[in-house]
């Protein structure tokens, strides 16, 4: 017999691994959309990208030559010259449909991830458990989720892009992950519209199925949505410049030429003294943080709550707002939500919070009872309370009723609070108040307008900042120009031991409420 020499070898091993990459080239023929390994290298830098199980291919008699990769294309990789797990599933195999084999790599990627402490990116799409693969007890008593999905507690952030239509596994994927992009035109939920039609007898077009409108307004089960896959995978790669690496890591602090004592003289204009005038809360946002630069989640979830990322002084902090132009910055139920998944996600990976009120309390009515808003409220209270990340309030105008608490008000383990001079603090607005308490009386007087007037200027003052001030609720009020030079000296002072880590009492809470 002829020795075979390692050339010969070689020659075999580089031959299988180019059959494996030509198979996937269809995909750009098939729908004008990036290929698995296309959108890792835009995602991931320059060569760093380490592939692994390459070779591997399903394990059913017959679809060896079928299933280069099974589907799914795992590896090591560096972004922004950070390691990084990633897995990009591959739809020209199968449909993107979930094998035994698919199934073994991603679990072992994930496992390797936390094992070493490596954020883990998914790049998802396809069609869930593979049929007849899956079918009968076999298909089902194997592993279907990995432990990262269920036990692991955040211990590293888990970013997933939805990029195309995605059924069963990317799903469960993205809903538990820290954060999800996806891509307008794809469609996400647990069974396809073929599917649910076989089994329910519905009729749905995948748009209103599960198509980006949907998540990212009505289940706010994505936190950004693309118009193409690069803006998707550009929102992943930021969302990542916030965060550490693990759980044991501090996010990274970014040099800034943004001066932290800038004064801010357009705070003046921006908000009104007349607490009935709405305005954009981003736009205050936008002017005290680092640059103007603030990477918001869930916009058009809960709107009347504004959740995001930025930096003060190079460090990156989380921010929760209220937003007066939207349901007068009251909060229901989605708010709650949201405001809950946010202080998760801070507390998790050591996040400073930043909190600006002006809220004139929770939207109340036999609505929003249905909605279970009295559950909501005190989850959000009840996270807020297990929090340990340094946290700093400042009252920009109204912070009434519960709401104060909810908006870490004092006695709810903030840091720190301020207030402006225009703050209004009370259980209700004195409007509402005088109102219910005095109705009738007023009725009844001479002078029912001049009454009004009294009771109203006595209730403004009781709800002013410097009542609160005085009986030392609140640390100081605080001219509004000042409000960027304040957060930035009192984040320094709440994360001088340790950076500031939190004991992570809420990585263990489910990713959905």
């Amino acid at each position: 017999m002829e020795e075979v020499n390692m050339e010969q070898y070689i020659s075999e091993l580089q031959d299988r691994k180019r059959r494996s990459l030509e198979f996937s080239e269809k995909k750009k023929k098939l729908d004008n959309q990036l290929a698995a390994r296309e959108r890792i290298e835009k995602l991931v830098d320059l060569n760093s990208f380490l592939e692994l199980g390459m070779l591997a291919h399903s394990d059913v008699p017959g679809y060896e030559e079928k299933t280069p990769a099974d589907g799914i294309v795992c590896g090591l990789a560096k972004i922004d010259g950070r390691p990084v797990v990633v897995e990009a599933i591959d739809k020209t195999v199968m449909a993107g449909t979930e094998g035994a084999v698919h199934l073994r790599k991603s679990h072992m990627i994930h496992d390797y991830a936390i094992k070493r402490g490596l954020p883990i990116f998914n790049l998802a799409e396809g069609g869930g458990l593979r049929m007849p693969d899956g079918m009968g007890s076999d298909g089902i008593s194997d592993k279907l989720f990995p432990e990262s999905l269920l036990t692991v507690s955040r211990q590293v952030p888990m970013v997933t892009g939805i990029f195309g239509d995605s059924f069963g596994g990317p799903t469960w994927m993205a809903v538990s992950s820290d954060f999800v992009s996806q891509v307008k035109g794809s469609c996400m939920a647990v069974a396809g519209p073929r599917m649910l039609e076989i089994a329910t007898g519905e009729q749905v077009e995948l748009e209103e199925l599960g198509g980006w409108k949907i998540h990212s307004a009505l289940t706010g089960q994505v936190d950004h949505t693309g118009d193409n896959e690069q803006e998707t995978i550009a929102a992943m790669k930021e969302f990542f410049s916030f965060l550490p690496s693990h759980q044991n890591d501090l996010p990274p602090v970014n040099r800034s030429s943004d001066d932290p004592n800038r004064q801010i003289e357009e705070l003046l204009d921006l908000v009104p003294t007349r607490r009935t005038r709405a305005y954009d809360m981003k736009k205050v946002i936008k002017a005290i943080v680092d640059d103007g630069y603030f990477f918001e989640l869930k916009p058009m979830f809960g709107k009347s709550l504004i959740t995001g990322l930025a930096r003060l002084n190079g460090r990156a902090v989380g921010i929760i707002a209220n937003q007066p132009i939207q349901f007068a910055g009251s909060s229901g139920s989605d708010e709650c939500d949201k405001a809950t998944d946010f202080i998760c996600l801070c507390d998790s990976f050591h996040l400073p919070i930043i909190f600006l009120h002006d809220i004139p309390g929770f939207r109340v009515s036999s609505g929003a009872e249905k909605k279970r808003i009295p559950t909501k409220i005190m989850v959000w209270n009840q996270a807020l309370a297990r929090s340990t990340v340094p946290k700093i309030s400042i009252i920009l105008r109204k912070s009434i009723g519960a709401a104060y608490g909810n908006m870490c008000g004092p006695t709810m383990g903030g840091d720190f609070v301020f207030a402006w001079p225009t703050a209004e603090i009370n259980f209700t607005g004195p409007e509402v108040g005088i109102n219910v308490v005095y109705g009738r009386k007023l009725m009844q007087s001479e002078n029912p307008k001049e009454a009004r007037q009294e009771l109203l200027a006595k209730w403004e003052f009781d709800s002013s900042p410097y009542k609160a001030a005085g009986k030392y609720y609140i640390d100081d009020i605080i001219d509004p120009r000042d409000t960027r030079k304040i957060l930035c000296q009192t984040i320094e002072y709440a994360c001088h031991r340790d950076g500031g880590k939190s004991k992570r009492l809420l990585a263990g809470w489910p990713t959905g409420f």
